[in-house]
């Protein structure tokens, strides 16, 4: 074995390799494909926007959440203040407000405001009619069918020569197929026999309302009938139910307990008794000849004993004439039905539907038990009035003579101013005016009584009226007055509705009525049937300024001379600006609804009847 000892080995130092030399460099930053890079781009950038829209709601529903817990402490504070505010608080700033509302108004513009509340207050009055059609909602929508029809020749005779005839006699209608005027009683079919009679009593041509009131009511249409006083608005309805009655009566005579065929209601029983007289003198004359059936009417009013009239009522009955009172105690003691009345006419139809009186004319309506005709007349009837009426009606037709209110211009008006203490005196001389007979006027009872002895005194033969004044009386003066038997008839509102007194020249009117109705109705107790007459007023301190407001345009709307002391007083609506456009209620031309003395004596007597109806426990 050699002793030489082997070589040794170098160890051999490598290079780094390139992986270690590259990691060396720390900016280094590998290769990434550019579609890579892109999506890591967009799956980054979605990301955030992802965050971002998690940040946003979160925000959102924090505002909304501080809103709610606003919104909730709005809410109970109000709800505390509410707790503590007093119903005099509320009051106090609805008054405030209104008051500043008002403030800004002018006093016209108040003023109607004030007339718009009361008339939408009348207009919201439910309707006239039966109880029965009320509750199961009955409804005619058309009128009754007669048998009558007017010649051949006025059927066919244009529009254009009825309008020409209406614009002639100064008639005004409104409806719808309105029947033709007939300027001849004959024309009408009415029987020779009523016609002699007509003529015996100096009626030979129809009056302007019975020219185209008569064909109207005999077509058996609903009717609102405005004509003048004394321009024979009587003849008018009472014609027409004579004729259906006849008709009735001819196809199947009516036996005890059957009938009547139609009712004339009136506000008086004066009128009544009036109405009553004229039938029968009508009725007697159509029937004198054998032609056709004599009728039975009945008079149904206060103050006389029906036992009377007990021929009457044991037999058919085709006519009665009442007053509301009276007629509703026979209809609910059943000593006659309406099961088969048809025709209905209400004379001074303002009065029997005014608001007093109202719940008897309704009253009356619940009798009915079928369709009637309805026919409403007077010569003074307000537009409201007559709104009302036709909302009752079965497509009325309105006949007007003149405008409803309006004075009689065949008489002529004298307005005196005369101290209380002198009007006795006064009275004296203004009787040598003219020939008696003469009326004299008052709406104070104590003052009838007072005027009737001071002429008693004096040597003037005179009778008074007055409501307080027993049947027998009442009968008794108008049956001495009209016969001549007394020169003076001194009367309160009771003998101004209606009533014909022949051949008065001269009516007094001792004291002037607040409402201008009442004077129109007075002083047309004369110029009756196309004759003149003088009506003389006295006037003074005590007199209402509004009342003397309406008679001042009502003088002048008649052409009648106005004294001065009348022609100094204003109208307070000309000085603000207002439109003169009259009373809807009471028709007078010196005042507004606000202020209308019609009205007010209405609430007066609802309220007294309301305090008697709680003293009295309802009864």
């Amino acid at each position: 074995m050699s002793t030489e000892s082997a070589p040794k080995r170098r160890r051999v130092t490598r290079s780094p390799s390139p992986e270690k030399y590259y990691n060396l460099d720390e900016s280094y930053e590998p290769y990434v494909p550019i579609a890579q890079r892109r999506q890591a781009k967009l799956a980054k950038l979605s990301s955030l926007g992802a965050a971002s829209d998690k940040e946003k709601a979160k925000r959102a529903q924090e505002e909304a959440d501080e809103r709610a817990d606003e919104e909730r402490e709005e809410e109970l504070r109000k709800e505390k203040a509410r707790r503590e505010r007093t119903l005099l608080m509320e009051a106090q700033e609805v008054h405030n407000r209104k008051a500043a509302e008002d403030a800004q108004k002018t006093e016209v513009e108040k003023a109607e405001e004030k007339d718009a509340e009361i008339l939408a207050a009348i207009a919201a009055r439910r309707k006239l009619a039966s109880d029965l059609e009320l509750a199961k909602g009955i409804q005619y929508t058309e009128p009754l069918k007669t048998s009558w029809r007017p010649p051949k020749y006025i059927r066919e005779r244009p529009d254009e020569e009825n309008r020409r005839l209406r614009e002639k006699y100064h008639i005004v209608v409104e409806g719808e197929d309105v029947p033709p005027p007939i300027e001849h009683f004959q024309d009408m079919k009415i029987p020779d026999a009523l016609l002699k009679f007509l003529k015996s009593k100096r009626i030979s041509m129809p009056t302007p309302i019975q020219l185209q009131g008569i064909p109207v009511a005999f077509s058996g249409r609903d009717m609102i009938g405005i004509a003048f006083t004394g321009s024979g608005k009587t003849l008018a309805f009472c014609l027409p139910l004579i004729m259906f009655a006849c008709e009735e009566e001819a196809k199947l005579p009516l036996v005890k307990g059957e009938g009547p065929v139609g009712v004339i209601l009136c506000p008086s029983r004066e009128l009544a008794s009036q109405t009553y007289e004229n039938i029968l003198q009508w009725t007697d004359a159509l029937s004198r000849e054998g032609k056709y059936p004599r009728l039975n009417t009945l008079l149904c009013i206060g103050g006389i004993s029906m036992s009377e009239q007990s021929h009457v009522l044991n037999n058919g009955l085709h006519i009665v004439v009442a007053t509301p009172g009276r007629l509703i105690d026979m209809l609910e003691k059943k000593r006659f039905t309406f099961n088969n009345c048809k025709y209905l006419c209400m004379d001074e139809a303002d009065r029997m539907i005014d608001l007093g009186f109202e719940d008897d004319v309704r009253n009356i309506m619940s009798f009915f038990k079928r369709q009637r005709q309805t026919l409403l007349f007077s010569a003074t009837m307000p537009r409201k009035i007559q709104d009302f009426a036709q909302q009752s009606l079965i497509k009325p037709v309105l006949v007007n003579v003149g405008r409803a209110g309006a004075a009689n211009l065949d008489v002529l008006q004298v307005v005196e101013y005369v101290k209380q203490e002198a009007k006795m005196v006064y009275l004296l001389e203004c009787l040598q005016k003219t020939a008696p007979p003469v009326i004299v006027f008052s709406d104070n009872k104590n003052e009838v009584d007072d005027i009737q002895e001071y002429l008693l005194l004096k040597g003037v033969e005179a009778v008074a009226i007055h409501g307080s004044k027993s049947q027998e009386e009442r009968q008794y003066a108008i049956k001495a007055f009209k016969s001549g038997a007394k020169d003076v008839m001194v009367a309160s509102g009771v003998a101004s509705k209606g009533l014909d007194f022949n051949d008065i020249q001269h009516v007094i009117i001792f004291s002037m009525p607040k409402e201008i109705e009442d004077y129109v109705h007075q002083i047309g107790r004369t110029g009756r049937s196309g004759k003149t007459g003088i009506a003389t007023t006295f006037v003074n301190m005590n007199t209402p300024e509004q009342t003397l407001l309406d008679l001042k345009y009502l003088l002048m709307e008649a052409g009648q001379k106005v004294p001065p002391f009348l022609l100094t007083i204003d109208d307070p609506r000309a000085v603000q600006g207002g439109s003169l456009k009259g009373c809807p209620v009471c028709g007078g031309l010196g005042h507004s609804i606000s202020n209308c003395p019609k009205l007010e004596d209405t609430q007066r007597r609802q309220m007294a009847s309301h305090r008697s109806n709680v003293d009295t426990g309802g009864y």
